[in-house]
């Protein structure tokens, strides 16, 4: 009982807006942390990032994945969009595993996410935002590229200005069912897992933007030992009006986070 308090205090501290619950210039790429903006009516957003990262030694023999992501998205309506993401993931095994690697798309996700309160100038009310996403058990499960599970999710979205160039954007988020795996990274219980993430981005210039994200997943048993928790430091540059290229460094603990990651991105509004 007293290790389960514990747990339950460090966890409530990566997430200490949970409570709240209920992509253009200001793109959130390349962080895990979602935005309240929605893809503009009739309109579409797309991005393209790949993240090579080095896993925990939990994961032996699995040693890298790669991770190839695609995702397109559509405005229905002024605060309503619809998107689709398909990765493609590429893992590393251990020189004397039978395999040294296995290729293929994994799982694939569809999301619908709906802003239904905006940040008003000189207002201290937030940006609010729900997200909705089905993940279809599309990847190989033999080769670890697919859970062999439909996930539901849903993801509370906060978002606020600090200062005109700064945004503070703080999810809280539920699976419902299925677990929450990309390839072999994420947290492989079947079942509830709660998610957490909050991210800090400064306007620099015009073309500029850098940011600092927490991140975190645990189980209903608030089990970190299996959980996940990663830093990412990252931005987006604006190579044009409606393209940005997107990077970042991640750094990881517990067994279903990374170690160590570099992604490299591009988002395009069209």
């Amino acid at each position: 009982m007293l290790e389960t308090l514990r747990n339950f205090r460090r966890f409530a501290l990566l997430i200490l807006f949970l409570p709240f619950l209920c992509a253009t210039t200001n793109a959130q790429q390349p962080f895990v942390t979602d935005d309240t903006d929605t893809t503009p009516k009739h309109h579409f957003h797309f991005e393209f990032s790949n993240e090579l990262d080095v896993l925990q030694r939990a994961s032996f023999p699995s040693t890298k994945q790669n991770t190839a992501d695609s995702e397109l998205d559509f405005g229905l309506s002024k605060d309503l969009e619809i998107g689709i993401e398909v990765p493609y993931l590429t893992i590393f095994n251990a020189r004397n595993t039978a395999q040294a690697r296995f290729s293929g798309v994994g799982d694939t996700n569809l999301s619908l996410k709906y802003n239904f309160l905006k940040e008003a100038e000189h207002s201290s009310k937030p940006a609010l935002a729900i997200a909705l996403n089905l993940e279809l058990p599309t990847g190989n499960v033999s080769r670890q590229l697919g859970s062999g599970l439909a996930d539901f999710y849903m993801n509370g979205i906060l978002q606020k200005s600090i200062t005109p160039k700064t945004k503070l954007r703080l999810n809280g988020g539920i699976l419902f069912s299925g677990n929450e795996t990309t390839g072999v990274i994420g947290i492989r219980t079947r079942g509830t897992v709660f998610t957490g993430a909050g991210s800090l981005v400064k306007q620099i210039n015009p073309r500029l933007q850098l940011g600092i994200e927490v991140s975190g997943a645990t189980t209903k048993n608030l089990n970190l030992a299996k959980g996940q928790l990663q830093t990412q430091f990252g931005g987006n540059y604006q190579l044009k009006n409606n393209i940005s290229l997107d990077f970042g460094v991640i750094g990881g603990r517990f067994a279903a986070s990374p170690r160590l990651g570099l992604q490299l991105g591009i988002s395009i509004d069209f």
